[in-house]
């Protein structure tokens, strides 16, 4: 996940922990979904688009916090 900012997730996962907590429900929620779309877990279509939702949310809140924290350094 948003592997271009690799410095700042790393400084933000030790710094910030509503940031490492979200970063890690992502992770934990690709895996699932990966798991799921493999085939090594059964889901019906509906759960999955919901763990799908949820995992999006959580990006776009990690990138959003990377930003914020990116200015901030700018400053």
């Amino acid at each position: 996940m948003l592997h271009e900012y690799r410095e700042q997730i790393s400084v933000l996962k030790q710094e910030n922990a509503h940031f490492a907590k979200i970063f890690d429900e992502h992770n934990n929620l690709d895996q699932k979904i990966q798991d799921i779309t493999e085939g090594r877990e059964h889901l019906d279509d509906m759960e999955l688009r919901e763990l799908k939702r949820k995992k999006l949310e959580l990006k776009d809140e990690a990138h959003a916090i990377i930003m914020e924290y990116i200015k901030e350094q700018k400053n």
